[in-house]
C-alpha cells in the first residue's frame, strides 16, 4: 500500500529544520539541500513509497518532492469505507421529510426548501433558530413543525422570563413538613423527555444569564444542565431526541432585544424567515379573510410593502416596518367592518413616532395611507385638526 510523508521546513540559524504533521522532527532523514531550496521556495516536501516493497515513487534522485503548503496544511483525509451500510429507518425518514410539505398550514407563507430543511432539522435533533423580522411568522413556523412531528412539546418564553435561574432550573422553598428542599422547573423536566420538542420563543429578547444557562445544555458535545453553580454540583442530562427551536428578532431595529452572544448563535442552524412581497402578503390575507373585498386587502398588503422598502432605503423615514402581523390583523378588523382609517388609527399609527409634526413617522404613514383610501373613506379625515393646523399655519 502506498504511503505519504509530508513535512515543512523551518529555518533555525543556519539549519533547516523538517517537521512532519504531528511537529515530530525528522531533519535527519531528509538530504540538506532538497531541505534548503524547499525552504527558499516556500515548499514543503513530499515522500511516496510502497510500504510492502520499499519502492519510492518521488521524482528527484532523494525521493523527496516539492509541494505546495497547502498539501501540508490540510488534514489527512479519512479513509472511505468500502462496505457502506445504509442505517435502519433512513429511507422513512427521508421520506418523511420530502413529503412533509402537505403538513405545513396553509396560512404560514414559506417556501418548500426552507420548511423541509426546518424538519429535516428537527428530525435530525439539531438545535434550530428561527430569525426575521416581528411578525414574519417565526413563532407560527416553529409551533407548525412541532405539529407536524407529532413529539412531546413544551413552550416557554424567554422574552418574558424575570428570573432566568427560577424558570430554567429551578427553586428552593422551604415547608415545616418537608423542611429546605429544591423544586425543578418545567424546563428540567422537558430536557429529561426524550424525543422532546423545545420551542425557546423570543430568545433574543432573554436576560443574558439565561444565555449563560443554556450554554451547556445546547452545546453538541456537553448536553447538560447543571442545577448549581457550584463545582461537583449535579447535573441533568438531554435526553435522547430532544429537539430546540428557537425564534429570535436580531437587528438595529429591535430596541427591545440584547446583542446575542456568538458563542450562543454557533449552537444553532439558522432558518430564516422570508419578508413577503406585497403579492405574497396579498395571497395570504385573502387566503384568511376571503369575504373581505381583495382590492382593500391588496391595499393593506401594498402599503405595508412600501414600508418595508422604505426602511431598507439609505435614509428611511420610519424605524420599523408594518409586519405580517399588523397586516392579518388590519384585515381582521376590515372583517369586522372597520374601515382602513379606522384599522389604521388603532393597528398601524401606535407602532410610529408621532415626534417631529410634519417630519413625524406618524405622519409619512399617514400620507401613505392616504394614498389608498382615497375616495373611499366615508369623509374620514386621516389628520386631525391639530395636525391640519399645524400643515398650514
Amino acid at each position: 500500500m502506498n504511503q505519504t510523508l509530508i513535512v515543512k521546513i523551518v529555518k533555525s540559524g543556519n539549519r533547516f529544520n523538517a517537521f512532519d504533521r504531528d511537529g515530530n522532527k525528522i531533519t535527519g532523514k531528509i538530504p540538506t539541500g532538497p531541505r534548503k531550496i524547499a525552504y527558499e521556495a516556500g515548499k514543503a516536501l513530499r515522500y511516496e513509497w510502497d510500504d510492502q516493497t520499499g519502492e519510492v515513487f518521488g521524482k528527484s534522485k532523494s525521493g523527496w518532492d516539492m509541494v505546495s503548503m497547502d498539501e501540508y496544511e490540510r488534514s489527512d483525509l479519512p479513509e472511505v469505507p468500502t462496505n457502506v451500510e445504509i442505517p435502519e429507518g433512513h429511507v422513512e425518514i427521508v421520506d418523511f421529510i420530502h413529503d412533509s410539505y402537505k403538513l405545513k398550514p396553509k396560512g404560514l407563507v414559506m417556501p418548500e426548501l426552507k420548511w423541509k430543511y426546518l424538519i429535516r432539522s428537527a428530525v435530525r435533533g439539531k438545535n434550530i433558530m428561527m430569525t426575521g423580522p416581528a411578525g414574519s411568522g417565526k413563532t407560527m413556523a416553529a409551533k407548525a413543525a412541532v405539529t407536524a412531528l407529532g413529539r412531546p412539546d413544551f413552550y416557554f418564553n424567554l422574552g418574558a422570563t424575570q428570573d432566568p435561574r427560577a424558570s430554567l432550573i429551578g427553586n428552593t422553598h422551604f415547608s415545616k413538613e418537608k423542611g429546605t428542599f429544591f423544586s425543578e422547573s418545567l424546563f428540567v423536566t422537558a430536557i429529561k423527555t426524550p424525543g422532546a420538542v423545545i420551542l425557546l420563543d423570543e430568545i433574543s429578547r432573554a436576560h443574558p444569564d439565561a444565555w449563560n444557562i443554556l450554554m451547556t445544555v445546547l452545546d453538541e458535545g456537553q448536553r447538560y444542565l447543571r442545577l448549581d453553580e457550584a463545582d461537583g454540583s449535579e447535573t441533568v442530562s438531554v435526553a435522547e431526541g430532544v429537539t430546540f427551536i428557537a425564534t429570535a428578532n436580531i437587528g438595529n431595529e429591535y430596541t427591545a432585544t440584547r446583542v446575542m452572544d456568538r458563542a450562543l448563535m454557533d449552537r444553532f442552524i439558522i432558518v430564516e424567515m422570508d419578508v413577503l412581497d406585497a403579492d405574497r402578503e396579498h395571497g395570504l390575507l385573502r387566503y384568511m379573510y376571503p369575504s373581505v373585498d381583495s382590492d382593500l386587502l391588496r391595499s393593506v398588503a401594498e402599503i405595508a410593502d412600501k414600508t418595508r422598502t422604505e426602511l431598507l432605503s439609505e435614509t428611511p423615514r420610519i424605524s420599523t416596518a408594518i409586519s405580517t402581523r399588523a397586516t392579518v390583523e388590519i384585515s381582521g378588523l376590515l372583517f369586522d367592518s372597520f374601515s382602513l382609517v379606522e384599522a389604521a388609527e388603532v393597528a398601524v399609527y401606535p407602532f410610529f413616532s408621532n415626534d417631529g409634526g410634519l417630519d413625524s413617522e406618524r405622519t409619512y404613514i399617514k400620507q401613505l395611507i392616504q394614498k389608498y383610501v382615497g375616495d373611499s373613506s366615508d369623509g374620514e379625515e386621516l389628520f386631525n385638526e391639530q395636525e391640519i393646523e399645524n400643515a398650514t399655519s
